[in-house]
């Protein structure tokens, strides 16, 4: 009796798992799961944890053993999603940005995407001007110190909080300038909401970048934003494709394409290769989520997608939620006091750090820490939309999220949108896989070029991988194009071997339906069913001379091998 006790007892811990969640303020949230528990069970747990309604703006992050970061799906189990071995190590981060932060109905839910989108400043993700720069990190301090106090800030105060991956004295002078004088007296609840209405209006606001390359081979980052689709690329932005424009997003292996329709009835395919076809399926379903979650009206539209024209090949994948405008309507209806928020006050969390507190533990995943070159933020250029956009006038919901001036800026914009005077690239933790290429000849193109780099341990890492830049030089120039030669070559190629792949399929299973088919309707003819259909071809000449010539004889042959294996099995 105690051993049946003792082994249901072993089997009892051996279906429990230790789980941690890293919440957004850098604090942990430890729970035990069952084995078949699925990902709802621990989101609803977070949410409740953090007394959050407005949950569908969320999602909880993991990263596998090869470093690539994956979305946890609500609707299978936990477990079997997973790719390393208990305790769970997640993240909570903001999965779809509100269009409108101002819009949302509670203040914690507000006091999040504020974390949120700190963070991404801090990794170079949200790209602004200097001005709109400084303007932005004034509020934060604002929100995290209060007001400026002789006493208690001494000079060069701003210095103790590091805002960007970079930045120069002249910045921090100016930072602590603002705070200073013009945010006297604001609560933090205020200056978190300036600071989100100021990050909505940047073009870069919500990007969650995916390195991958053109057909030429030039790197280039992907990234779905509240607003459409968007490609960076050097220190330009080259693409920008409005959610009712895109039409169909599909890869096959490590390549991604981009169906869009645009005015005139233009259209256009974009093809891009990942690092790795994990990179590219993850990448596909980012895209189907947020085309899902903006674009359409209900939930009741969303459809079963899949990653090829064929069925019998390729990734079938659902978003399983509801859509923008339905988490506002549902919003709309909370009425309760409002929770209590616990705020991180003095004390800097780690997405903006005190250079005081000397090295930091990395974040999501527990990885090795290693050294990492940021280049400098400084003195960014304001996006404009680049001519590949052909805006048009959106008749989807979608598009009613997007605020006037931004729609007017999005409609009057030609020519080619400068991001900044040096090419995007956000630091580690933004990357979902690992990119080793290139990495060293970044770090000392930089330093050639006289973009001083600083090396610094990587604090937030969620995937611990290098980061992926546009690292030519003139004095490269020629190995580039060489390259970019060869990689549309090889592009051409695959293409190729992929195109004659498809069509064996095809003709494969094409003739395997057609033996089935026949099959069956040899079953159906043979047999005593009597229907009209089956009667008239059983009169036919054809079918009486198949029947006599070929099928009795194979009958009374098989007959004859059963009955004699069965002898065999009798004697034996």
């Amino acid at each position: 009796m105690l051993s049946r006790i003792m082994s249901g007892s072993i089997r009892n811990l051996d279906r429990e798992y230790d789980c941690t969640v890293r919440l957004l303020d850098d604090t942990e949230y430890t729970c035990t799961i069952q084995r078949d528990a699925k990902g709802q069970y621990l989101f609803d747990l977070i949410c409740h944890h953090l007394n959050l309604l407005e949950k569908d703006y969320f999602g909880i992050r993991y990263v596998d053993p090869d470093k690539q970061r994956h979305w946890l799906e609500v609707t299978k189990c936990i477990a079997k999603q997973m790719k390393s071995q208990p305790p769970f190590t997640m993240c909570l981060r903001v999965k779809f940005y509100p269009p409108d932060p101002a819009a949302l109905k509670e203040e914690i839910t507000r006091y999040l995407v504020f974390l949120q989108i700190k963070r991404d400043l801090y990794h170079g993700r949200l790209l602004c001007k200097t001005t709109d720069a400084a303007m932005l990190a004034a509020f934060i301090l604002q929100a995290e110190i209060g007001d400026y106090d002789p006493g208690k800030h001494p000079e060069g105060y701003s210095s103790k909080f590091q805002f960007f991956p970079k930045h120069s004295e002249k910045l921090e002078r100016r930072i602590s300038d603002i705070h200073k004088t013009e945010l006297i007296g604001q609560t933090p609840e205020t200056s978190e909401l300036n600071f989100l209405q100021k990050a909505q209006m940047l073009e870069t606001y919500g990007v969650d970048p995916h390195p991958c390359k053109d057909v030429s081979g030039n790197p280039a980052f992907l990234a779905f934003t509240p607003f459409g689709f968007v490609v960076l690329q050097g220190n330009k932005r080259v693409h920008f494709l409005k959610w009712n424009e895109v039409t169909k997003l599909k890869f096959e292996g490590k390549i991604f394409h981009i169906y869009a329709n645009q005015k005139e009835d233009k259209k256009i395919i974009l093809t891009y290769f990942a690092p790795t076809p994990e990179a590219c399926k993850h990448l596909w379903k980012c895209g189907v989520e947020n085309q899902a979650f903006y674009k359409l009206e209900k939930s009741s539209q969303v459809r079963t997608v899949s990653s090829s024209n064929l069925f019998f090949k390729g990734s079938r994948f659902r978003y399983s939620g509801r859509v923008a405008k339905e988490v506002m309507e549902q919003s709309a209806k909370i009425k309760r006091e409002p929770p209590e928020i616990h705020r991180a006050g003095l004390v800097p969390s780690r997405s903006c750090p005190s250079i005081t507190h000397g090295p930091r533990l990395t974040s999501v995943p527990r990885t090795r820490r290693r050294a990492v070159h940021i280049s400098i933020m400084e003195g960014l250029e304001s996006l404009r939309d680049s001519a590949h956009s052909t805006p048009v006038r959106s008749v989807s919901h979608g598009d009613s999220f997007m605020p006037r001036s931004r729609s007017l800026a999005t409609d009057a914009s030609e020519g080619s949108a400068v991001i900044s005077d040096e090419a995007y690239s956000p630091s580690d933790s933004v990357l979902p896989t690992p990119v080793a290429e290139h990495s060293l000849e970044l770090a000392v193109s930089r330093q050639v070029n006289g973009a001083p780099c600083s090396i610094k341990e990587e604090k937030e890492s969620e995937a611990g991988t290098p980061s992926v830049g546009d690292a030519s030089d003139l004095s490269d120039s020629r190995a580039t194009v060489e390259g970019a030669e060869g990689a549309s070559s090889l592009s051409e190629v695959e293409q190729v071997n992929t195109f004659v792949l498809s069509v064996l399929r095809l003709l494969l299973v094409t003739i395997g339906l057609l033996f089935v088919l026949l099959f069956l309707l040899i079953v159906l003819t043979e047999s005593d069913l009597d229907v009209a259909f089956l009667r008239d071809i059983r009169q036919t000449p054809e079918f009486e001379q198949f029947h006599y010539e070929y099928f009795c004889p194979l009958r009374r042959w098989f007959a004859c091998k059963l009955r004699w294996a069965g002898s065999l099995l009798i004697n034996k």
